[in-house]
């Protein structure tokens, strides 16, 4: 496996060099954007899914495909030529991970592909959405958090009237901006939910309730962050401690739907069976 491994290494510096303004623009949206601040996180479980696999991996014979390799190595070339003309940035990032496949199919085949296969699609969560995309779902979000936030607010007992992507309370009137439309929330949940599916050995019906549960856990989530920051500012009237409570209830937002999360996988090792394999005495 070392000559493999080598050639493995030196093949990944050369397309790392390649794609470095693309590395670049990565890093520059997850630094600059609090959206895709997860996006560091996003390589190091890539790597811990690979090492999850290690033995495997280590135990996996090679069959390298150099032309079959190289052919999808040609379509990641042909994906960068069509992000540079049209200045798609999320299109040459794919292109990257077309380029981390090619490779291993070059170098190890199907079986190593297959292996590492999660750790590379995993990688997707890293790449920000295209701008038509977030402005066409981060709308919707925004838009539904408010209305709810608001419904919420007046079951607590609190006078609260929605007009537009603003909930107004008595005279306190509190704006649901593009940041707290919850795409954030979205977007950092659903690559811990796809890693809780990759690294559980539950059945299928678990793993797809789990991903179905992505968009609700994660709109309730930043509801009750709405919800919280409105209660707060009808009872705390000192601007500098709202803004520091409006930014703890931020940060309490991953913890309260990571434990939506693990209270959403209790109650399904609860209610699903796991089927009883036959010509297996107990």
């Amino acid at each position: 496996m070392s000559n493999p491994t080598l050639l493995f290494g030196s093949l990944a510096a050369l397309v790392a060099w390649a794609f470095w303004p693309t590395l670049a623009f990565l890093h520059d949206k997850w630094s600059g954007d609090p959206q895709y601040s997860h996006g560091y996180l996003v390589p190091l479980f890539s790597a811990y899914l690979l090492n999850q696999n290690r033995e495997r991996l280590r135990c996996a014979v090679p069959h390298a495909l150099p032309w079959i390799g190289g052919g999808v190595l040609l379509l990641a070339l042909a994906m960068r030529l069509a992000a540079g003309g049209l200045l798609f940035h999320q299109l040459d990032a794919l292109a990257l991970l077309v380029a981390i496949a090619g490779l291993v199919l070059a170098v190890g085949g199907w079986s190593i592909l297959k292996l590492a296969g999660p750790a590379i699609v995993f990688l997707l969560f890293a790449i920000p959405l295209p701008y038509e995309l977030e402005r066409n779902v981060g709308g919707p979000l925004k838009s539904a958090a408010t209305v709810s936030s608001t419904y919420l607010l007046q079951t607590c007992g609190l006078p609260a009237i929605a007009e537009g992507n603003l909930i107004l309370i008595d005279e306190v009137r509190l704006g649901v901006v593009d940041a707290c439309s919850g795409l954030k929330m979205l977007m950092t949940f659903a690559a811990f939910s796809v890693g809780a599916v990759l690294l559980n050995s539950r059945t299928w019906f678990e793993r797809g309730m789990v991903l179905l549960g992505i968009v609700p856990v994660a709109m309730l989530a930043n509801i009750l962050r709405i919800v919280a920051t409105g209660i707060t500012h009808t009872i705390v009237h000192d601007k500098p401690t709202n803004d520091w409570l409006h930014d703890v209830y931020g940060w309490c937002m991953m913890p309260l739907g990571l434990g939506l999360l693990a209270l959403e996988l209790w109650i399904l090792k609860r209610l699903v069976v796991a089927p009883v394999r036959s010509g297996v005495n107990v």
